[in-house]
């Protein structure tokens, strides 16, 4: 799979080029009008041509053999360009969120399936340890039925990066609720299914938008997901639990990051714990790697299959259709329901 790569920043060069080379593609070219990123596209990828914006890329997208264009652009731009992949003919991924709000993500997604173009989301976060183990424990009924499902994603970083992200307003991609909260509804939605009620708090307290979110989510199915995501946290919760009736599921830290709860100690080749009471368990992580993400889409690419996606644009856009709900919900004090939440799982 030839690639042609838009954005040489964080996510570009320290997320979608290491998981590219992984699954065995091959960058062909960059769009950054930035000399440093340049600079180092030709140092990291001496292969790869540079040019200045996906309207050169895309011009070059036929000589160059590309076969999917990867967005590792500000999240404001997402819609723009990824329409523009797809009257061009070319499959696309896209780096979360699809869009900055549900009428632009229903914009892409309806143009790639008139189109029949291959189109997903990099919500790469699916094929971490966490959640491979997460998703084989419920396949096993390992803590019984389900009932509530906990995600932080909590950091504390009292003062803010100077990044796009975290200056832009909201409407041009900025803010937790779009970039971490993507991850965390995203990870909700693939375990437990669609969502019928949203309530949120969202608050800004050191960026334009908002640095600090929490969501208590109903699933169609009846789980209810409480999720966070916060750059003012002294004290971050445990990552991930999991309650069911027969135990939880729970994970205490993440990559590396500081954590305030612990008392679990890691053991070799597992992830996370099974606790009931006294007893605990740890957890063998599930196969695969994060570079499946990327193997999924060439085979969908290779077979002109779009609905072999490793993400399927119709989740992505009822991801959308929460945030905008969470939006809503911070506004107004209220819980917001979504008539369109679909079946249950």
């Amino acid at each position: 799979m030839r690639v042609g790569l838009v954005g040489y920043g964080d996510s570009g060069r320290s997320f979608h080029v290491p998981l590219l080379r992984a699954a065995g593609a091959e960058v062909a070219v960059v769009a950054t009008r930035d000399a440093v990123r340049s600079a180092a596209v030709r140092s990291d990828l001496p292969g790869a041509r540079v040019v200045p914006d996906l309207d050169a890329l895309l011009e070059a997208a036929p000589g160059a053999g590309v076969d999917v264009v990867v967005l590792a652009s500000p999240s404001g731009v997402h819609a723009e360009q990824a329409l523009a992949c797809v009257a061009a003919g070319l499959a696309v991924v896209v780096d979360k969120p699809l869009a900055v709000d549900a009428a632009q993500a229903q914009r892409v997604v309806e143009a790639a399936e008139a189109a029949g173009t291959v189109l997903t989301t990099f919500q790469n976060r699916r094929h971490s340890d966490e959640h491979r183990t997460l998703r084989r424990l419920l396949e096993r009924g390992e803590v019984g039925r389900p009932f509530r499902f906990e995600r932080r994603w909590e950091r504390w970083r009292p003062v803010p990066k100077q990044r796009w992200r975290e200056n832009a307003p909201a409407s041009e991609g900025g803010g937790l609720l779009l970039d971490l909260g993507s991850h965390v509804v995203d990870a909700a939605v693939d375990l437990f299914g669609p969502v019928s009620a949203v309530y949120a708090e969202l608050t800004a307290r050191t960026t334009p938008s908002e640095d600090d979110a929490v969501l208590a989510l109903t699933h169609a199915g009846g789980v209810r997901s409480h999720l966070a995501v916060g750059s003012l946290v002294g004290a971050p919760g445990p990552r991930t639990r999991l309650l069911g009736t027969a135990g939880a599921y729970v994970v205490t830290d993440f990559e590396g990051e500081p954590a305030a709860f612990t008392g679990f100690t890691d053991a070799p080749r597992c992830t996370g714990w099974v606790v009931a009471g006294a007893e605990r368990r740890p957890v063998p992580t599930a196969p695969g790697e994060p570079a499946d993400f990327y193997r999924a889409v060439a085979r969908a690419v290779a077979e002109g299959d779009p609905a072999a996606v490793p993400v399927p644009p119709r989740e992505s856009l009822h991801v959308a259709r929460v945030l905008d709900a969470a939006r809503a919900s911070a506004a107004e004090l209220r819980v917001v329901t979504l008539p369109d939440a679909g079946p249950a799982r």
